[in-house]
């Protein structure tokens, strides 16, 4: 089969939560059919992805996403059309799937993420991959904003409800990663993200983090919104209370892009990494990782990523939301999340326990090729894998 890959961004490196699925997707995909990939690219680096890459696929075309944002406003308030849409419009995208589709005779179109969903071919069996619900997201900003930008999240998330709705109508099967996503769009489905346990492996190689002393770890894309919300509320509201009785203890903002905001955090209390080659010796060296998500939508990769290292997770429920974490982790918000990072820092085998127990929870539901298997039948593919997936 010859299968045409569309995504919004290079699904490599996988080193953040889109990427991370796509590619894994894709993977599971090249290893039973020839995959042909169209996406883009918001980094220099990722224009001309590496031959390890590459030599999954039949095709790769790359394209740069430059339309600046005041522009992509323009075209959707013209249109009427969503503003996610508008800024992921573009014509070179347009001529390579069409290409493709006549030259390769595609058999099938996986599109990974909603602004994709724009290029599906007209007489192309094709599965969508929302990930997430993008229009719940953009209502949920819509409640904290005030003025033009609150009216702008409402008109988005109105949009996008209706698109969602649309492309479900006409697509094989519309994917979220979680039942409650899933749930928002009639006639959904949900495929879960997975984790790679032999890399997220407190036994594998990695780079360890030393001299940093005893650490609450954060991990996450420094510049989206509710990572950037929930390390401030954190840093704010929930660390002078833990090193009222735990001085020593410093939180690590680890991730890319951080904003003016999250770097105006760091003193001798925080530390700020900005990007990091490799997140796992971070999360090896945390006592207790944190995800005090306000908003998540689907299941959060940064949650599985610390609990398959083995690490003492303490969660909001929002952040746990959709993760068969079956007590493993501790979930809590407000004076609760005080209190459960307190009793981990104080009780170090108790944090440990936690830990083996959240990794052998990953292991036992969340390989990719178990999360993946149901990809197989959707896309009309048969056969063992050509190779190991």
């Amino acid at each position: 089969m010859d299968i045409l890959f569309l995504a919004h961004r290079v699904p490599f490196p996988p080193d953040r939560g889109d990427k991370i699925r796509s590619f894994h997707v894709l993977r599971h995909l090249a290893a039973r059919a020839r995959v042909h990939l169209v996406a883009f690219a918001d980094d220099p680096r990722d224009l001309v992805p590496p031959s390890e890459f590459r030599d999954m696929l039949g095709e790769c075309v790359v394209v740069a996403r430059t339309k600046p944002r005041w522009r992509a406003g323009v075209e959707a308030l013209a249109s009427g059309r969503p503003l996610s849409l508008a800024a992921f419009d573009d014509a070179r995208v347009r001529g390579a799937v069409a290409r493709i589709v006549r030259e390769r005779a595609i058999d099938r179109v996986y599109a990974f993420s909603g602004q994709m969903a724009q290029y599906l071919p007209d007489d192309v069996p094709a599965v969508m991959d929302f990930v997430d619900a993008d229009s719940a997201k953009f209502a949920a900003f819509a409640e904290d904003a005030r003025g033009l930008s609150r009216w702008m999240y409402r008109r988005e998330a109105r949009l996008l409800g209706a698109y969602e709705r649309a492309v479900t109508a006409r697509v094989e099967a519309s994917l979220f990663v979680s039942a409650e996503e899933a749930a928002l769009v009639p006639g959904a489905r949900a495929v879960s993200n997975g984790i790679h346990t032999t890399f997220f492996d407190p036994a594998a190689r990695f780079v360890s983090v030393v001299g940093q002393g005893r650490m609450i770890v954060f991990t996450g894309q420094m510049d989206y919104k509710p990572n950037v919300d929930a390390v401030v509320s954190f840093a704010r509201d929930v660390l002078p209370r833990v090193r009222a009785t735990h001085p020593e203890v410093r939180f690590a903002i680890v991730g890319r892009a951080p904003t003016r905001e999250v770097r105006a955090l760091a003193d001798e209390a925080v530390i700020v990494t900005g990007e990091v080659p490799d997140v796992r010796g971070w999360l090896a060296a945390a006592e207790v990782v944190v995800a005090p998500l306000g908003l998540a939508r689907g299941i959060q990769n940064k949650v599985l990523e610390a609990m398959a290292m083995a690490r003492a997770v303490v969660a909001s429920p929002a952040a746990a939301e959709g993760i068969d974490h079956a007590g493993t982790i501790w979930v809590a918000e407000g004076s609760g999340m005080v209190d459960a990072v307190t009793t981990l820092l104080d009780e170090p085998d108790r944090a440990r326990t936690s830990g083996q127990a959240a990794r052998a929870r990953v292991q036992a539901r969340y390989a990719w090729d178990a999360c993946l298997a149901p990809l197989d039948a959707m896309m009309g593919l048969t056969g063992p894998a050509r190779v190991a997936a």
